[in-house]
């Protein structure tokens, strides 16, 4: 089935995989057009900004999704499935670099002490009102932990739920849900403190 025709929003991730297994390119090119700038942009704040790198780990997450297409599992979110390679990537190419940009886990196993920190509420409306642009938003995000900062970023910019944040992120579900919360505690504090 070519779908030159029809726009990709109409067609769900699973029907366009289908499709380009069963001999449909324009399929895949369909994918990539979908998710190629939330990639890219999900890289560009993982490499600190770093546009050369951000362009050869973006290329080189859709060459390993299409190479390993036929393995991709139907029923998981393919959003997730290129975030998680993209993000494998990068921490593959700071490997090489042997330098971090930044460190998404306080030790190799993720664990964090402020992981035992009871859960705060998230931001009030009254705290989102006092904020005057999104560019004081932007601001104050940049004061809290990389780790912190990406895990929002991930939440409120590129829609993914908790569960998808530590698909992608390969750490457990309520670690990223408590510093998820972590973090909505430091951003109200900056927000609350100028």
């Amino acid at each position: 089935m070519t779908h030159a025709r029809i726009d990709f929003m109409e067609l769900t991730d699973k029907q366009l995989i289908e499709d380009f297994l069963a001999g449909d390119d324009a399929s895949f090119e369909l994918l990539v057009k979908k998710y190629l700038k939330p990639a890219y942009n999900f890289l560009y704040r993982l490499t600190g900004g770093d546009v050369a790198l951000t362009d050869d780990l973006t290329q080189e997450a859709f060459l390993k999704a299409w190479k390993n297409i036929k393995r991709y599992d139907l029923e998981k979110n393919f959003k997730v499935w290129i975030f998680t390679i993209a993000k494998n990537n990068a921490r593959d190419a700071w490997k090489r670099k042997k330098t971090l940009p930044f460190v998404l886990f306080e030790n190799s196993d993720g664990y964090n002490k402020l992981d035992e920190v009871a859960e705060e509420k998230p931001l009030p409306d009254e705290i989102l009102e006092r904020i005057e642009s999104a560019g004081e938003l932007d601001v104050k995000l940049k004061k809290l932990p990389k780790k912190y900062q990406a895990i929002l970023l991930m939440r409120y910019k590129d829609d993914l739920s908790v569960a998808e944040i530590a698909e992608v992120l390969s750490i457990p579900y309520n670690t990223v849900k408590s510093q998820h919360q972590r973090a909505l505690g430091l951003l109200k504090n900056e927000l609350l403190h100028p």
